[in-house]
């Protein structure tokens, strides 16, 4: 299945269908992994989580109206935030996973945000 550009309302109602539901989280933000070896003005700055269960009692979306990044906010059950920044494109998969990635001006992921009731495999 091939991403599309968010469209707020269709992503906010799958945000909304896991609220209140065990879920797994995949989390990645990066600047490059090796973008600082072409450019050394470059800072490498990333993040990484995979298989993270929480649950969430309110997801939102939020931006892309001046420009096309959006983030999303997932407010846990036991009061923390989960935010992703820079997301512009979206899919439900074949195996029933949300993933949200933000791909920057070059074609490259920049940040994700996945959501799925199974543990990711792939």
């Amino acid at each position: 299945m091939e991403m599309k550009k968010i469209v707020k309302s269709e992503v906010q109602e799958i945000l909304s269908s896991y609220e209140n539901t065990p879920v797994f989280l995949h989390v990645e933000i990066t600047s490059g992994m090796y973008a600082n070896h072409l450019d050394q003005s470059i800072f490498n700055a990333g993040t990484f989580l995979r298989n993270i269960q929480v649950e969430y009692i309110q997801g939102t979306i939020r931006g892309g109206n001046r420009s096309k990044e959006h983030r999303v906010g997932l407010k846990l059950n036991n009061g923390g935030w989960i935010y992703v920044l820079g997301l512009t494109h979206y899919v439900v998969n074949e195996d029933g996973e949300f993933i949200m990635h933000g791909i920057n001006a070059e074609g490259k992921l920049a940040s994700a945000l996945e959501i799925s009731t199974k543990p990711f495999t792939k």
